[in-house]
């Protein structure tokens, strides 16, 4: 059964809202986001001038912006755990490492687009 609340655009505006507050706490309390987030603004014009078509482009530009939607997953992934205990324990060792990993896959798959795009 679906959550009884707003509908149309109020409910448009207060997901923009939490969005914005998701965005604000991640660049508050993540260095890791902030440092994806230099990359990414280095990236792109480099990304403009090294791609020969809009899609390489694309590509390149939405391999490393795919590294911010990954970084935020695992942020929430975190504060998740952290909010349930301090106490160390396996399953949440393994779920930050889980989320750590998906984030170090999406690096090594940003590098693999922009290595095939510039060098071949």
């Amino acid at each position: 059964m679906a959550k009884p609340g707003k509908a149309g655009i109020g409910r448009i505006l207060d997901a923009m809202k939490y969005s914005h507050q998701g965005l604000r706490a991640q660049w508050q309390y993540e260095a890791a986001f902030r440092q994806e987030v230099r990359l990414f603004l280095i990236a792109v014009p480099f990304a403009l001038w090294l791609g020969d078509s809009a899609l390489e482009r694309a590509l390149m530009i939405f391999s490393i912006g795919l590294v911010l939607v990954v970084e935020t997953l695992n942020s929430s992934v975190e504060a998740v755990v952290d909010r349930i205990s301090d106490e160390h324990h396996e399953l949440s060792g393994r779920a930050k490492d889980l989320g750590s990993a998906a984030v170090m896959l999406t690096l090594i798959l940003a590098v693999v687009v922009w290595s095939v795009l510039v060098f071949t």
